[in-house]
């Protein structure tokens, strides 16, 4: 499935942004900011922009002021998906980034954290880093998930989910329309030993808490909702 929306308002990329740095962790590249000695980590898997987006990395910044160690891992092994690039037009694109490919480099990830005396985390991931939290959230890695306008996810995804989720949608989007987020919903009804949460926020597009205009003060307050929600979520599941 390949839907526009997906990689709509490409970011201009910038390696330098956010107030924290790149190391390698579990082998994989990653931009971490916040305090190494925090024992609540979190992992944001970006969209197909991957981890130099300025407005990813202070989102990141943003979650570490409250004080978790957070890393967004280079996934995409420096090819960030590039709409002027027509030698690599999308489908060519996705054949090498598999969406949920880079749930193993994450769980290595989560693994060297642990080692570190990380006591509990959270993922969380943006469109198309949906599907590697979706994977991570069947095990036992994880302590909280969190989908934010959520990219090539089926209720069979949601249905293997075993920690708690919350999935903000958006009322247009056409990878993850309303009608098939309200399934998703009904899935994790059924299954009330799991804590979930689930919104639709009205009047936004895909890619609305990620690629939003700062300069726009109802598409910064939208995004900022979200984070708020995301920020919670994890609050409840990792600092109890």
């Amino acid at each position: 499935m390949v839907a526009s929306g997906c990689f709509s308002n490409a970011p201009i990329l910038n390696a330098s942004s956010g107030v924290g740095h790149v190391i390698n962790v579990g082998g994989v590249n990653s931009y971490v900011t916040g305090s190494p000695l925090a024992i609540f980590a979190i992992l944001l898997v970006s969209d197909v922009y991957g981890f130099k987006a300025p407005l990813l990395r202070k989102i990141a910044d943003k979650v570490a002021d409250n004080g978790y160690y957070v890393l967004v891992p280079d996934f995409l092994h420096g090819d960030p998906y590039d709409p002027k690039n027509v030698s690599r037009p999308t489908p060519v694109w996705l054949k090498d980034h598999e969406p949920g490919k880079s749930s193993e480099e994450a769980k290595a990830i989560i693994e060297a954290l642990k080692r570190k005396n990380v006591s509990a985390v959270g993922v969380a991931g943006f469109c198309w880093g949906a599907k590697t939290v979706t994977n991570l959230a069947k095990t036992e890695l994880i302590q909280a998930s969190v989908l934010l306008h959520p990219s090539y996810i089926v209720v069979d995804d949601i249905r293997g989910v075993n920690v708690p989720i919350a999935i903000l949608g958006a009322e247009h989007d056409s990878l993850s329309p309303p009608k098939l987020v309200k399934e998703f919903e009904e899935v994790l009804k059924a299954k009330p030993q799991i804590d979930s949460y689930v919104k639709v926020f009205p009047n936004v597009s895909h890619g609305w808490a990620l690629r939003y205009d700062p300069a726009d003060p109802k598409a910064a307050m939208a995004a900022g909702n979200a984070h708020k929600i995301m920020i919670n979520w994890f609050d409840k599941h990792l600092k109890k």
